[in-house]
């Protein structure tokens, strides 16, 4: 052996041992921020649920997440797979962590974090880890001796395959777990014309949901939606008509039990809930009860309709879709799997819910509730137009139409404000007042 190669081995040693503990911490800060991530997935989905929940309502979701959770760690910590390989499932582990963590921040800047938030703290706290592990991970695989063009050309197709994971997988997943995780925390303060009376029901799933009532001076009532916080201009409107009003918190709102879903995909039970809670009521005609929702309020009420009597007439502002289900009825299939297709997947993951059927199938099977269609003329984009129109198309006699010009999303109290009272509350006077 050679005086050169002699001197080289304890460099080589020390450069071996360096490695070897930079591998064990590594590999322990992968282990602990697993676990950080696993556990809040355990406690959100089976041991500290929404109030009014059981473990059952998750069964599904929550063991998939966990399976989900269980093969990234395993392989980001395995010793068989490339550097390159763990790094990926690192990152995406990492995101689902931070995914875990919204919650909690959404709850801790509304000054009511509880239960599981305080887990999901950790999840956001794990998931930071793990992001910043993997992306160490794959510096120090970086090739930087091969060709310049080859190097270049590989690092431009890893960019827009990230891209494309972004806008495809973890956009659309981000806005799923969102919507099913985080509603309004606080009770809002009535500025509602009348003093309203406190009121509770039960839905057909055994969730208690609180509201108010405004008696009425006319003999009919109105149940308008959804929550007591956005539609509480309209309900003012048709409170100085006489009508009597019913707004409520829906599942996992406010000051109701269940588990949030903005989308409302089962929120027809809520709405025929509270149509059940007012024919009990010795104050309301049973006979004189009507619906008035904005966007995915509208949206619950057309599956009420379809599937029940609870409504003698409906008034549906911006309604148009809430899931793939929609999006194939309106826009076709190509579409739709492009555009809502990851968010119903995800959105049944976090939920354990099937989507419900589309809006236009829905408003063909409405048989004895009065229809009135009402849409902005740039709602979200122009995209209210024609899922409207189809509605309208194959809805049954009676029904009503109108294109608020220039309104945006659920704008027409705002933006034809004379009209759109008029329209509204002479509706409702012809199919809840006149027999």
């Amino acid at each position: 052996m050679t005086a050169s190669a002699t001197s080289e081995l304890p460099g080589r040693a020390a450069l071996l041992a360096r490695l070897t503990r930079t591998h064990r911490v590594e590999h322990g800060l992968l282990a602990l921020s697993i676990g950080a991530v696993g556990v809040p997935i355990l406690d959100d989905n089976f041991l500290q649920r929404q109030p009014g929940m059981s473990s059952r309502d998750h069964l599904a979701g929550g063991l998939v997440q966990l399976a989900l959770a269980a093969i990234a760690g395993t392989a980001a910590t395995s010793g068989r797979l490339r550097t390159g390989t763990r790094a990926t499932f690192a990152l995406a582990l990492g995101f689902l962590g931070a995914l875990g963590g919204i919650e909690a921040v959404y709850y801790a800047s509304a000054g009511g974090m509880s239960g599981d938030d305080y887990s999901g703290a950790l999840s956001l706290l794990g998931g930071v880890l793990l992001l910043g592990l993997g992306v160490a991970m794959l510096w120090r695989t970086r090739h930087t001796h091969d060709r310049a063009w080859w190097r270049y050309l590989r690092r431009s197709l890893i960019t827009l395959g990230v891209l494309a994971a972004i806008a495809v997988v973890l956009l659309p997943t981000t806005i799923a777990y969102t919507v099913t995780h985080t509603l309004r925390a606080e009770v809002p303060t009535a500025h509602l014309g009348a003093e309203p009376e406190n009121v509770f029901f039960t839905t057909s799933d055994g969730l208690r949901l609180e509201g108010w009532f405004v008696r009425s001076r006319n003999g009919a009532t109105v149940v308008v939606s959804p929550g007591r916080s956005g539609p509480q201009k309209q309900a003012r409107m048709l409170i100085r008509h006489g009508y009597g009003v019913l707004l409520f918190d829906r599942r996992g709102e406010g000051a109701s039990e269940g588990d949030p879903n903005a989308f409302g995909w089962v929120g027809d039970r809520d709405l025929r809930a509270a149509a059940t809670y007012l024919r009990t009521r010795k104050d309301v005609d049973p006979e004189r009860i009507g619906g008035i929702g904005f966007s995915v309020g509208g949206e619950m009420l057309i599956h009420t309709a379809a599937h029940s009597h609870a409504f003698r007439s409906i008034v549906t502002e911006g309604a148009s879709g809430q899931s793939l289900r929609d999006g194939r009825a309106n826009n076709g299939m190509l579409n739709a799997i492009l555009g809502d297709g990851p968010v119903t997947l995800a959105t049944a993951l976090f939920s354990s819910t099937l989507p419900p059927p589309s809006l236009k199938s829905e408003v063909a099977k409405i048989s004895s509730t009065a229809a009135f269609f009402v849409f902005g003329e740039k709602g979200q984009n122009g995209s209210e137009v024609q899922p409207n129109k189809s509605f309208y198309a194959v809805a049954g006699d009676p029904k009503e139409i109108w294109e608020v010009p220039g309104g945006q999303h659920i704008a027409g109290i705002t933006t034809r404000p004379q009209e759109y009272e008029r329209r509204v509350v002479a509706f409702f006077d012809r199919t809840l007042l006149d027999k």
